[in-house]
């Protein structure tokens, strides 16, 4: 039986392996001390909770619109204008299945066989699969510490060719943690605009910054795809539900692919998400973030301390970004190692591109404080 070719270039998650084994580990007993896993550790909301509960009384779970519930796209808009001052009309707005489904219907309406898109590396990993699988080309755009894990208007600049369709980014940034200030958002949004190409960006960490506000692509005009979640900030990873913000053309070529790949959201998820921007709820998420950022104030000295090197300190999400080379020349060998020794998992870099991945490691700071020391005391103790 034959494979499509493109599944040769289609990487499995190799965290996700490392986790298949710790779990293997706490199964015979053994202490795990989770760092890999980009997923919060609180549980919903309780207004979010209580509004699907609601709901579901009710028993009348059928199909909403492709496009959402129009509700929740006004509430939507409610938000951007209430947080951002940005008047982003509902029609816009196109509810989605997950951060995933919004990426797969703009890079489904964008992408033809043979173009060429640019993403910086290291990245979140399904960006390029993404791309791959609507027969695109995904592009390396290496960045580092010096501009900030982010890219720069003159290395995409150079880097533009004569397929190159779009440019995809992200801030704040899955594995790196760093934002993309104002001034760069714009410079790379008029090189996209110049050469008449199509900027998408990630906002899925949006409200998870310290010390910094992510400014939104939205506010640079009408032409952006920007890709919003419930997962991270608004704390609903396993609800599944995520939006798309797309030029009002594309808005029906949009809805029909969201009609045939899976032709609405959960209804469910859409009708707690409807109480996941109240006043009671966003108290409850920004208390969260304090405590995200006073996670990461003690877990980078800490990782610093034992010869790990971040070179751009994370400003959002709730990852730091190592060099881990003084430690060990490979991060899948010393991941592997830092489970099996010291019950400590972290992600090696091979998941998010080929940027330097074998001496760069990223641990998620999204268990309590008391876990992260733990975690950080095991390590000493392996590295003595």
């Amino acid at each position: 039986m034959k494979l499509a070719s493109r599944m040769r270039e289609i990487a499995p998650f190799h965290v996700m392996e490392l986790m298949a084994r710790a779990a293997a580990m706490e199964a015979a007993g053994r202490s795990v001390i989770h760092l890999e896993v980009g997923e919060p550790d609180f549980a919903t909301a309780d207004p979010i909770l209580r509004a699907g509960q609601e709901f579901l009384r009710g028993g009348h779970v059928h199909y909403t619109p492709a496009l959402g519930l129009p509700q929740l796209r006004e509430a939507i808009s409610g938000f951007y204008r209430q947080r951002y001052g940005i008047d982003v009309p509902p029609a816009r707005i196109v509810v989605t299945a997950g951060a995933s489904g919004a990426l797969m219907l703009a890079l489904g309406v964008l992408v033809d066989p043979g173009d060429e898109w640019l993403l910086p590396d290291p990245g979140y990993p399904c960006n390029r699969h993404f791309v791959r699988l609507l027969e695109g080309r995904p592009v390396s755009l290496p960045v580092g510490a010096t501009s900030n894990y982010q890219p720069t208007a003159e290395a995409v600049s150079a880097s533009w060719g004569m397929k190159t369709r779009g440019l995809l980014i992200a801030s704040p940034a899955n594995p790196t943690g760093t934002v993309i200030d104002p001034r760069t958002l714009a410079e790379l949004a008029g090189i996209v605009a110049n050469r008449q190409g199509s900027l998408v960006v990630d906002e899925i960490y949006h409200g998870l910054t310290y010390g910094t506000t992510a400014t939104s692509a939205l506010s640079l005009g009408e032409d952006v795809f920007v890709i919003n979640s419930f997962s991270k900030y608004f704390g609903m990873t396993g609800w599944r539900l995520g939006w798309l913000v797309a030029p009002q053309r594309h808005v029906r070529e949009i809805e029909k692919l969201a009609q045939n790949l899976y032709i609405a959201p959960s209804t469910l998820a859409q009708q707690a998400a409807l109480a996941a921007f109240s006043p009671e709820t966003i108290a409850v998420l920004e208390e969260r973030r304090r405590e995200f950022e006073a996670r990461r104030d003690l877990l980078l000295p800490g990782l610093e301390q034992l010869g790990f090197r971040i070179a751009a300190k994370p400003q959002g999400a709730f990852y730091v970004y190592a060099d881990s080379s003084e430690l060990g020349a490979d991060s899948q060998v010393l991941a592997e190692r830092l489970l099996d020794e010291a019950g400590v998992a972290a992600t090696p870099g091979l998941d998010f591109g080929d940027n330097a991945p074998r001496h760069h490691m990223r641990f998620a700071y999204t268990v309590e404080r008391g876990r992260l020391a733990e975690g950080l005391e095991r390590m000493r103790k392996l590295f003595a």
